[in-house]
């Protein structure tokens, strides 16, 4: 970087209107006379509504990883991506949201300058593993459902850890390394005085690129033509099946039409869900933060602020988007959260009500896989694979 910079890539100093990102992902600029402090009930309004969403989103991840490591129906390869999204998102709450609620409600930076630099560096690691999370968990399920049969043995726990290493790799390099040599630093970044004291990210505009198209472009390009894929792809294996299957195949026109309108129509929700709520919170923060690193005074403090709060927002609502629509998390959850009910339901049903049900269920579906065994074995595969693949895309 130019000789002319007096200041490290992260430092506590006082501005006067520099642009800085109370946030750590990108730059904004307090206007000369622009109102910075909040009334006593607006505090207490923000860092309600705040506290509530890292209270959400702690208690939420953390009920994820207890799930899967004490729930023996959970420990599966694929609910280790959720676990790595979940930690990922848990990080964002303690590490991140935890400390930008006293910087914004405060208006000042306090903890001093090497926190500083760690919270920014933290903030931008944690965001971007939740993303790559999200991208590796939408590829994980595309392979299991376009190909069940053989999702176990392609997806083996070595390389489950090795897409789960790779994203927590990238997401440190993207963060901790750029950052700490200071390939970040804007070459407008001077000191001036002020009263308060703010923690400074000062973008450059290639560094603002480079990091939001690997931390978000490329991921959300990824993520968008998977599920699009997936989602045709259902689309049109569910309409064959509805052609080769006859009514004598389930006993009745109107239940395999309703069957299959079932199956079509929680696939679409679940898909929706996923890729709308992902792109509702973090698109426009992505859109912004470019621009805010070539022109630091088009983007208002507070508009800033809450574009990027609504990216942490995805942090709260990946458990229940990914874990909470699932019937065996769900179960596990009261488990954890409600153990004497669960241990009262349980003496009163001691071989449990849930495992019976599973089991009627189970016989029920494998009742369905194919048809009587009077027909030749190639007609009897290629149905279980169609009704295994119906019941994947059911249970998304």
């Amino acid at each position: 970087m130019s000789g002319n910079h007096s200041n490290p890539p992260y430092w506590v100093s006082n501005l006067d209107t520099q642009s800085y990102n109370l946030s750590g992902s990108g730059d904004t600029t307090v206007q000369p006379g622009e109102e910075e402090g909040y009334t006593v009930a607006e505090k207490a309004a923000i860092g309600t509504i705040l506290t509530f969403m890292v209270f959400v989103a702690v208690v939420g991840n953390l009920l994820v990883c207890a799930a899967v490591f004490t729930d023996r129906r959970l420990k599966r390869n694929s609910n280790f991506f959720i676990v790595s999204l979940a930690i990922a998102d848990l990080l964002v709450a303690l590490v991140v949201m935890t400390f930008a609620i006293a910087n914004d409600i405060h208006g000042r930076w306090v903890f001093g300058a090497v926190f500083c630099r760690i919270w920014i560096s933290s903030d931008i690691m944690c965001s971007t593993a939740s993303i790559l999370n999200l991208c590796v968990i939408s590829l994980d399920r595309y392979v299991h459902i376009r190909d069940p049969l053989r999702y176990e043995a392609w997806m083996t726990t070595r390389k489950t850890v090795l897409f789960i290493g790779t994203v927590w790799i990238l997401s440190a390099l993207i963060s901790f390394v750029p950052t700490h040599l200071g390939w970040h630093e804007s070459p407008s970044g001077q000191n001036s005085t002020t009263d308060n004291e703010l923690c400074i990210f000062d973008l450059n505009p290639i560094y603002a690129v480079v990091s939001s198209t690997i931390s978000f472009y490329i991921p959300c390009i990824v993520m968008v033509s998977i599920y699009v894929r997936l989602y045709v792809y259902a689309r049109r294996h569910v309409e064959t099946i509805r052609r080769t299957h006859t009514a004598e195949r389930f006993h009745s026109n109107g239940s395999t039409k309703g069957s299959y309108k079932v199956s079509d129509h929680k696939a679409a929700v679940t898909l929706g869900i996923i890729m709308g709520v992902f792109l509702i919170c973090w698109v426009p923060f992505f859109i912004v933060n470019p621009i805010a690193a070539f022109c630091s005074t088009c983007i208002p403090k507070l508009v800033f602020q809450i574009l990027t709060w609504c990216g942490y927002v995805n942090s709260c609502l990946n458990p229940i988007i990914y874990s909470i629509f699932n019937t065996e998390f769900r179960e596990a959850f009261r488990r954890i959260l409600f153990p004497k009910c669960y241990l009262d339901k349980r003496s009163k049903d001691p071989f449990g009500a849930s495992s019976t049900s599973n089991t009627v269920n189970k016989r029920v579906n494998k009742a369905e896989y194919g048809p009587p065994l009077t027909e030749n074995g190639a007609s009897v595969r290629r149905n279980s694979r169609e009704r295994l693949f119906a019941d994947k895309v059911t249970s998304l």
